[in-house]
């Protein structure tokens, strides 16, 4: 199967605002489908699976968009923290991405760490629509700073 990330970068400007929500030089921030609104992945820009594969710039500018992601999340969606995870092994996402997800007030212990995982079983009829997922990213890219160097 091929890198669904690497398919989205070839055409990155033709993607819609929830697949693009911030563009840096190395790096791309975009809602996940699923079922919890402000799931975000940040997207290496080429084809890496490992961290140490990262170069100094690469993992300097990541941890910014992090740090960004995460206080606009808190600012949009009032989560009270955010969850960070890197795994990129499902096929046809073996592609260095790290997802940042809002951990919310009211989870329970069901969706507490590791767990919060459970959101992405649900069926796809539960799943955030494109549009409210837009509508997120929008809201997002407005209490996002911009990078030097984009």
């Amino acid at each position: 199967m091929e890198c669904i990330s690497c398919q989205q970068h070839i055409r990155i400007a033709d993607l819609p605002l929830r697949d693009r929500i911030q563009l840096t030089r190395h790096w791309r921030l975009a809602h996940a489908w699923g079922s919890l609104p402000g799931w975000l992945v940040v997207v290496l820009r080429r084809h890496v699976v490992e961290v140490a594969e990262l170069t100094v710039e690469e993992a300097a500018e990541l941890g910014m968009m992090l740090r960004q992601a995460s206080a606009a999340l808190e600012a949009v969606v009032g989560c009270s923290k955010t969850y960070i995870a890197l795994f990129g092994e499902q096929e046809g996402f073996e592609h260095l991405h790290v997802h940042v997800v809002p951990r919310m007030p009211d989870f329970g212990e069901g969706h507490l760490g590791t767990r919060v995982f459970e959101f992405l079983k649900c069926p796809a009829s539960e799943w955030v629509s494109a549009d409210a997922r837009d509508a997120l990213a929008l809201a997002l890219a407005e209490k996002l700073d911009p990078f030097p160097d984009r």
